[in-house]
């Protein structure tokens, strides 16, 4: 449009149709479809963790990975097609994934009596190997797309390109930004929001450990 206005007569106007009109309308829908995904994810991890906070600490590993992507296209001076889009969606699930396995790790430590900081380093610990093989798999399995292999592969590198660039920032940001997230949520969830009914977090509190019984002193020359 903005290549119209400067060729065409002011008397006339230009407007998009056929392909062009539907890829700008898809765009958009694609666009709003991508911010109700993330919505639906924040409910669903809301009522699992029974947090407001914590899902945000999963969904804080979505930027990220989408800056990562985008920069893959801007690298390999590639457009955002309707196949990078797709890349897109198929990048989210598998960063949120990688989130969840941290973030849900930490939590089962704190509720059976553990401090968040150890938490969370044993979880970036413990996950990172299930984590980097998720990563490396997707990388490669997507990698023969962002190299436009097969017949037709030129217009599919850009979902190619989006999934590895995105899973590579991303595997070496989130283990270091996740773990900060949480403990800053984590704190303010004790100081703050667990001094109101409404925002308490509804997650079980470890039990005070039971003190065993005081046994009577045995005097010399008394039978038990």
């Amino acid at each position: 449009e903005k290549a119209a206005a400067e060729v065409v007569p002011s008397n006339l106007r230009a407007t998009l149709q056929g392909e062009a009109l539907l890829f700008r309308d898809t765009v958009r829908d694609l666009t709003l479809l991508m911010v109700l995904a993330v919505f639906v994810m924040y409910v669903i991890l809301a009522i699992l963790y029974e947090s407001y906070l914590h899902p945000l600490t999963v969904l804080s590993t979505l930027p990220t990975a989408l800056v990562g992507g985008l920069l893959a296209l801007v690298v390999f001076n590639e457009a955002a097609s309707l196949y990078a889009y797709v890349g897109m969606f198929m990048l989210m699930g598998i960063v949120k994934k990688n989130g969840i396995m941290i973030v849900d790790f930490a939590i089962q430590r704190v509720d059976h009596g553990e401090s968040a900081v150890k938490s969370i380093h044993d979880a970036s610990m413990d996950r990172f190997r299930p984590i980097l093989m998720t990563t490396l798999a997707a990388v490669f399995g997507a990698l023969p797309i962002a190299l436009g292999f097969g017949a037709d592969g030129a217009s599919r590198r850009p979902l190619g390109l989006v999934i590895v660039g995105g899973l590579v920032v991303s595997q070496f940001i989130t283990l270091y930004i996740t773990p900060v997230i949480y403990l800053y949520f984590e704190e303010f969830q004790e100081k703050v929001l667990d001094r109101t009914s409404f925002f308490r977090s509804g997650r079980a509190k470890p039990a005070p450990a039971a003190k065993p019984p005081a046994q009577e002193p045995v005097h010399e020359g008394e039978v038990r």
